[in-house]
């Protein structure tokens, strides 16, 4: 019974010091332009996805469409939470799973016969050819890229986050070159951090989910627009009205 009672306590109060992390950082986004602006375009992109999925279809191909962006809209909600929470580590793990449903969205979109194949694959055929690497190298050839960007940036979140290394003691650190912390923190530049990441992957994915919306739908037509007006202001403020798809653009990485 009294291990019981040292359980609640517990729990209660790690909750009790994230929800005051939370609201810092809830203050913090209130105060600053640009963070709010990056919440509300990963608000606005699960306001797709939620609309999406609800489209009546028997098209099986555009079913998994909808089941994705069912996993990113519940991923963003837990990436979002987390970053609110004070894990900052923890978000970008979350980050890098939408990142990689990004990329298979982005070769689905552009080769639409590719999502039966996806569909259909037994899991040898799909780890030869849909595996992370190979959707990779799919959009780094059909861009005519080199340079390897998604790599980098799907490696640099699998070393800050995915795995145990040197890199990824960072995130303990409320401050550069402080000590690691345990537990919850929130701290502006991290925090900006991590907004401005998942803001920038929630600008791809909505560009993606966009992509499929049936052209004929006109009750989407509120969200998508309000989508549109957030991804431009979006777009505006952090590339000059410019957002190109090249090896340097937030699609490319």
């Amino acid at each position: 019974m009294e291990s019981t009672k040292s359980l609640e306590d517990n729990l209660s109060c790690l909750h009790d010091y994230e929800e005051q992390m939370r609201q810092k950082a809830i203050t913090l986004i209130g105060e600053d332009p640009h963070l709010y602006l990056h919440v509300t375009v990963v608000e606005r992109t699960m306001n797709l996805a939620d609309v999406l999925r609800q489209f009546p279809t028997d098209d099986e191909d555009l079913k998994v469409v909808l089941a994705l962006g069912m996993r990113m809209f519940n991923a963003f909600g837990a990436g979002l939470k987390l970053a609110l929470s004070g894990y900052a580590q923890n978000s970008i793990l979350i980050m890098r799973d939408i990142l990689e449903t990004v990329f298979l969205l982005d070769l689905f979109e552009s080769d639409r016969s590719a999502i039966t194949r996806w569909r259909l694959a037994d899991k040898k055929e799909r780890k030869k050819n849909f595996s992370p690497i190979r959707v990779r190298e799919l959009l780094d050839k059909r861009d005519g890229f080199t340079t390897k960007r998604r790599f980098e940036h799907y490696e640099l979140m699998s070393e800050l986050a995915g795995h145990p290394t040197m890199k990824s003691i960072w995130m303990l650190r409320p401050q550069k070159n402080g000590d690691a912390v345990i537990g919850p923190f929130i701290e502006k530049t991290t925090l900006e951090a991590n907004l401005s990441e998942i803001g920038r992957l929630a600008i791809q994915a909505g560009d993606l989910l966009d992509a499929f919306f049936p052209k004929s739908w006109n009750i989407v037509n509120p969200v998508r627009k309000a989508w549109t007006q957030s991804r431009d202001q979006w777009v505006e403020e952090f590339y000059g009205g410019n957002l190109h798809i090249d090896e340097n653009s937030s699609r490319s990485e």
